[in-house]
């Protein structure tokens, strides 16, 4: 049986008054120890309020996240450009090209890796290759002797042979079914005249040649009558002007304005000013245009690029690595006469556009004919264009 235990009332009191005591003291601590913690913000109570001005985020994420830039590699088949070798002969008069062999592109196999931003291409690099079939390198012969010689063809003059073996062609292209072949010092009249290609006729043949391949001055007979030397009309410079349209510069202006530079402190422009001419006459280009390209990149012939390897536009040079991407050429009328071909090939003109020797533009990096639209994919500088008409500005003022 339990034990009863009588409890008095003032022991009663005593022990409610303790127990009073420490409810109160831990009611006072939880107070002090929960004002001495962090505040959070409770899930359990909250005011809902509108937003008059909400926040847009997918706005605020797209201006201000980087650029988003993608890379790919591709297997592609692509031309292989030729290379020109210019030599003088001083039994020419000045000014006069003669081909004495076509240049004819190859075709190889490349890797190469592509980097987008946004979803446009802004670089490609060349990784690996493998030949598919040999380029033939251009053998052009240049006058050095006495006299001028700007000849330009017309309809009925007789004219002859220049190339060792001129293909004579079905149609005005040079993948065109060949006729026959001419040789070297072959008299021929001129027919037609269609771009850059002459329906001829001759006592072997007729049909068309590339006007490259053609002089005015007889083989036997190396002097210029009066009424086939004509001096070109200067074109008007623009900054939205045609760079599909020569400059009309005689060898003797391009001379004279690349000639005596002081910015020119290592002579590269002032001994290599023709091959500007002879560029802007076998590829219908802007020779100024191109001059002032090559000085712009080159910092008129100083920058380590130009002076190592001869090559005035940085072609090649990719952002990894420029000095090793950049390619190397034996002289610098290679690298001048190879990029009057790229340009026109690649962004002067749309695809498809018959160019130089018969030859089909790609067009791949085609925006339009003028500085502006050369400028959208070939810098990505966006002040190029601008930088590049003072210079041709500079040029024209120096005549």
């Amino acid at each position: 049986m339990a034990k009863q235990v009588k409890i008095s009332n003032s022991t009663l009191l005593i022990i409610c008054s303790i127990f009073i005591i420490g409810i109160t003291a831990l009611f006072l601590r939880k107070i002090f120890f929960l004002e001495a913690q962090p505040t959070y913000a409770s899930t359990e109570s909250y005011e809902i309020v509108t937003n008059k001005n909400p926040i847009n985020i997918e706005n605020i994420l797209k201006e201000n996240t980087c650029s988003k830039i993608e890379e790919e590699m591709i297997l592609e088949e692509i031309d292989l450009e030729y290379i020109t070798e210019y030599r003088n002969n001083d039994a020419l008069p000045t000014g006069t090209i003669q081909v004495v062999q076509e240049g004819r592109d190859g075709r190889q196999n490349a890797i190469i890796i592509k980097k987008y931003e946004n979803g446009e291409l802004i670089s490609e690099e060349l990784v690996a290759e493998n030949l598919i079939k040999a380029a033939v390198n251009k053998i052009v012969e240049v006058g050095t002797g006495a006299g001028v010689n700007n000849y330009i063809a017309r309809v009925g003059d007789t004219v002859y042979v220049t190339s060792n073996l001129l293909a004579v062609r079905l149609e005005p292209n040079s993948d065109s079914e060949k006729l026959a072949t001419l040789k070297k010092g072959t008299e021929v009249k001129i027919q037609k005249i269609d771009g850059d290609w002459l329906y001829i006729s001759s006592k072997e043949q007729n049909g068309y040649v590339a006007s490259n391949c053609i002089t005015n001055i007889n083989p036997n007979n190396p002097i210029i009558s009066d009424n086939q030397e004509t001096q070109n009309n200067i074109n008007g410079l623009d900054f939205n002007m045609n760079l599909n349209i020569p400059s009309g510069f005689t060898i003797e202006q391009f001379k004279k304005v690349l000639c005596g530079q002081p910015q020119d402190t290592n002579g590269v422009f002032a001994t290599n000013a023709e091959y500007f001419y002879y560029a802007e006459k076998q590829y219908n280009i802007n020779g100024i245009f191109l001059a002032s390209v090559a000085i712009h990149e080159s910092g008129f012939g100083t920058s380590k690029i130009s002076l190592d390897k001869k090559n005035l536009f940085g072609y090649g040079a990719v952002d990894s690595n420029p000095y090793g991407g950049a390619y190397s050429f034996n002289t610098y009328a290679e690298g001048i006469d190879l990029l009057a071909r790229v340009f026109k090939k690649y962004y002067l003109n749309p695809e498809g556009t018959v160019i130089y020797d018969g030859n089909v533009a790609n067009g791949k990096f085609y925006n339009g004919n003028t500085l502006s639209s050369v400028n959208i994919k070939y810098a990505s500088d966006k002040n190029w264009a601008n930088s590049v008409y003072k210079w041709m500005e500079h040029l024209y003022n120096s005549l």
